[in-house]
């Protein structure tokens, strides 16, 4: 069954996430449609993140593999011709960035072995990126941030900053953070994390935390109780502080060069 890899990305807006559901528009339903009106057979997609409603990327991995019904294809396109076939026959807001042939073997989310999340904080209004940013009107410090943040690095329980997800009910919630920076970027307050994985609402929570630490409604020591000892009680709910999605983008997906 041939393989390829995809590195795809798109603005999320108006998309009920990347995983296909029944009555609703998604990431990968949109690219599965192009796929099979160009191969005309059934295809599967399987995407690296499970990203949500409104959660952007930039560089989302997802491998293709055509539908061993109906035989094998008289022709095999080159990754270049199925670059330029899907894109176009995708809507505006979805890219295909690259195309590469693939071991039968890969799978875009078994075989990634880190993940990157970027998140923007806009301290003014903007005209022009209000889709990709959460405009927080509150003065933040960010130098709090950036130093509460410096805890997130390590191997945690973070049952504490996520929502127990149905659909990966076999998923850990130790998590083994890279790492987790805040930096300043013009008007932007960015957060930028990588991990081995990532549990649901994960980095929203996390990014939610942050900022009320920068606010000053919380302090350092609650964020890192948390973290520590996810059961803690302290005055940081980070459920009730949950970022909203339009500011978070899937950065980058690695993978070990021999699995693919």
């Amino acid at each position: 069954m041939k393989t390829w890899k995809l590195t795809i990305e798109y603005d999320g807006t108006r998309y009920s996430g990347w995983q296909e559901q029944a009555n609703a528009r998604t990431v990968s339903g949109e690219i599965r449609n192009a796929a099979m009106d160009f191969f005309n057979r059934d295809v599967e997609i399987g995407g690296a993140g499970r990203t949500d409603a409104g959660v952007h990327a930039l560089a989302q991995v997802a491998h293709l593999k055509l539908s061993p019904r109906g035989g094998r294809p008289k022709s095999i396109p080159n990754p270049k011709e199925i670059l330029f076939a899907i894109n176009d026959r995708m809507p505006p807001d979805i890219n295909i960035l690259n195309v590469e042939e693939a071991s039968d073997r890969f799978h875009a989310r078994h075989d990634a072995a880190g993940r990157s999340y970027r998140y923007q904080i806009s301290t003014r209004r903007t005209a022009f990126g209000k889709k990709y940013v959460w405009w927080v009107k509150d003065r933040l410090d960010a130098d709090a941030m950036s130093n509460a943040a410096s805890l997130i690095a390590g191997r945690h329980d973070f049952s504490a900053f996520s929502e127990k997800d149905p659909r990966r009910e076999d998923l850990s919630t130790i998590v083994q953070v890279k790492s987790a920076l805040v930096t300043v970027e013009d008007y932007m307050i960015v957060f930028n994390i990588t991990a081995s994985h990532f549990l649901w609402k994960m980095v929203r929570r996390l990014v939610g935390s942050l900022v009320e630490v920068g606010r000053g409604n919380v302090k350092a020591n609650d964020f890192a109780q948390l973290i520590e000892n996810p059961g803690s009680r302290t005055k940081l709910d980070p459920a009730r502080v949950t970022a909203p999605p339009s500011g978070l983008f899937l950065a980058e997906v690695a993978y070990k060069k021999e699995r693919h």
